[in-house]
């Protein structure tokens, strides 16, 4: 079987999902796979060698600005000329099947040349009734023709009677943390608004890491660092708690680990928002709507998350897409919701909420 597997690289969470499915594909010698990248200059990606030769366009992608997706700097950004030459001139002819994590140039590739598709993707779950906030009718369009396929598998922290799967996680929780820092991920906002925030709260240590840092900075409790998916996971477990945009895969990672989350969602983006719902109703984050030191403080005495066990194998998944009856979802999903575990408070929670 050979396999296009086509990626949105603009967040990293889409590329760490993807990591996880190319190392089990790694094992298979029954399976062929080829990577495609795009969102991002080829440049600004890094720890991609489990990925092989894989491919990089510059495909579609947002620009933010203070924390908000500039909508009209989008427009003038993107490239959509070049975007349709792109899919026009690539050849999916020779696959047997795409699997799509939120790409379009493969997306649209594979449904001009009739070359069967799935969605696997957080975002495939926006197409069922799933919480959601924030939603308007452009974000509609977008879900539904960004990256259009066949089948729409989902992924998301409960499965609310859909076809959706949990997520695929591989850290596990230490025995003994270190919990001596609180890790901060806000890639969409300004270094300098991120350092007036966390300036007064001197008695806590903090590890941020941003995309538009080059070298390791240290200044006083803050310590800044460049992007390094090694360094990143480390500082993640030995981290008292994690304050991030809403974004899914690093919020799944401090799930699994049993980190409080304090969440600012990307103004304009209602998938973040949304994720930002569903962890409220659940009591599993508290929300930081603006760069509010304040709320960092109240937030810094909250007690621990109890952890949620996800799968952290994919293999079932594999071979349920190898059999290629894609719409058959049933049995798939049953098989890895039986691997998650909620704490006690989240199950009361779920039982409560009638989800």
């Amino acid at each position: 079987m050979k396999i296009l597997y086509g990626v949105q690289g603009t967040g990293n969470g889409h590329i760490a999902r993807a990591r996880i499915m190319a190392t089990a594909l790694q094992q298979r010698s029954d399976i062929e796979v080829d990577f495609v990248f795009s969102g991002r200059d080829a440049s600004k990606y890094f720890d991609m060698e489990v990925f092989g030769q894989y491919q990089t366009y510059e495909g579609l992608s947002f620009i933010t600005h203070h924390g908000k997706v500039d909508k009209w700097a989008t427009l003038r950004n993107n490239h959509f000329s070049r975007f349709v030459a792109d899919v026009k001139q690539f050849d999916a002819s020779g696959y047997d099947l795409l699997i799509n994590d939120f790409e379009p140039i493969t997306a649209w590739a594979a449904r001009r040349q009739r070359v069967p598709s799935i969605s696997i993707s957080h975002q495939a779950a926006f197409s069922y009734s799933v919480p959601k906030t924030g939603e308007n009718v452009m974000d509609k369009v977008v879900m539904r023709f960004f990256a259009p396929t066949d089948v729409q598998l989902g992924v998301h922290w409960f499965h609310f009677n859909q076809p959706i799967v949990p997520p695929f996680v591989c850290e596990k929780p230490l025995p003994r943390p270190g919990k001596s820092h609180v890790l901060v991920y806000l890639p969409f906002e300004e270094i300098n608004d991120i350092q007036q925030m966390l300036e007064p709260l001197s008695d806590q240590q903090f590890i941020c890491y941003h995309p538009a840092i080059d070298a390791p900075l240290i200044c006083g409790h803050i310590q800044w660092c460049p992007p390094s998916k090694a360094g990143f996971q480390n500082a993640l477990q030995h981290s008292a708690g994690v304050i991030a945009n809403g974004g899914f895969e690093l919020s799944s990672e401090a799930l699994q680990l049993g980190k409080k989350l304090l969440i600012k969602p990307l103004h304009g983006q209602f998938e973040q928002l949304s994720n930002v719902l569903t962890l409220n109703k659940l009591d599993l984050c508290q929300t930081l709507f603006q760069l509010d030191t304040d709320i960092v403080e109240e937030w810094l005495e909250a007690p621990e998350n109890e952890p949620i066990t996800f799968p952290d194998d994919p293999t079932v998944l594999i071979d349920w897409l190898k059999q290629g009856d894609l719409r058959n979802t049933k049995g798939l999903c049953d098989a890895l919701w039986r691997q998650v575990k909620y704490g006690d408070k989240t199950r009361e929670k779920l039982l409560s909420l009638a989800i």
